[in-house]
């Protein structure tokens, strides 16, 4: 499994990203957006071409995978979605952050979360991203409320929140802490205090840095 999480956007050493990809030059890359599901279209828009072009910068062979075309749609194959067959065709995806909670259900209602799991399993790709992107990697959603709204899913798809994270990490992934150029870090501050409260395991990062996960070993950079 490897996996390059980072606080905000690339972090400060994007060369550990690289590094994961191994002899995968030029890498094709999953773009992930949809935890800008919520935001207007225009938005949504820059987002992702800023997410490409900080990409291709690298060297990489960026191409966005909008979730919302694989919302229900029929399997691939025994045991094998539609999403799972598509990103399998990627060295690695990039997730950017936005909203945890329309990413989570983005996740779930295409099949991707499943497909993700599988395919970081068998060491078939590279997840990586920053923010929202590695936070629904923990066990568990809940506590990232006072952050990201999660009324938003039901208000755009009348259906209810998804508070199960991918389980991937044993801990939540808490970024932006420490953080006083970002507009969350306050309210990110919160939330870590209320998982030491509560005895809830976690990581804090601030922006720069990310943590590196190469199968069993993790180091923070």
């Amino acid at each position: 499994m490897r996996m390059y999480l980072s606080s905000f956007r690339m972090g400060e050493q994007p060369e550990q990203f690289l590094a994961l990809l191994g002899e995968s030059r030029p890498a094709e890359i999953a773009v992930i957006a949809n935890a800008m599901d919520g935001q207007p279209a225009h938005e949504r828009v820059a987002g992702v071409e800023r997410e490409v072009e900080a990409l291709a910068a690298l060297g990489l062979r960026p191409r966005e995978v909008d979730l919302r075309d694989y919302f229900d749609g029929p399997g691939a194959g025994p045991g094998t979605t539609v999403a799972e067959a598509e990103l399998a065709r990627f060295d690695a995806v990039w997730i950017r952050g936005g909203n945890v909670f329309m990413l989570r259900y983005a996740l779930a209602r295409s099949g991707a979360d499943t497909a993700l799991t599988a395919l970081l399993r068998r060491d078939a790709l590279v997840y990586a991203g920053y923010s929202a992107g590695p936070c629904v990697l923990g066990p568990s959603l809940r506590g990232l409320a006072p952050c990201d709204d999660p009324e938003v899913v039901p208000r755009i798809y009348g259906e209810p929140v998804i508070w199960d994270g991918l389980g991937i990490l044993d801990y939540v992934f808490v970024p932006h802490v420490d953080s006083p150029a970002h507009p969350e870090t306050e309210a990110l501050g919160l939330v870590a205090a209320h998982y030491r409260a509560a005895g809830t395991p976690h990581r804090t990062l601030r922006d720069g840095q990310a943590l590196v996960v190469e199968g069993e070993v993790t180091r923070l950079c």
